[in-house]
């Protein structure tokens, strides 16, 4: 599993790294996450499972919230 510390960037940085990631793997592989940024927290969890990714919360805490991403049959 890949993981990417994003915590140091603010949106839309996380979201547009987090979709260059999952352009490069399979459907069913996982990608590992951690954003910090109050946009990012909000709208990236949301967003991905809209797109048809599933997202399971390992972490939520004031400073981060960690994610591990399954790939979807999409991109």
């Amino acid at each position: 599993m890949k993981i990417i510390d994003l915590t140091a960037h603010h949106c839309p940085y996380p979201l547009v790294q987090i979709k260059l990631a999952l352009k490069k793997m399979q459907p069913g592989e996982l990608l590992g996450i951690s954003i910090s940024d109050s946009g990012s927290r909000r709208d990236v969890p949301p967003f991905l499972k809209k797109i048809g990714h599933q997202v399971e919360i390992t972490d939520d805490n004031p400073k981060k919230l960690s994610m591990v991403i399954t790939k979807g049959n999409t991109f």
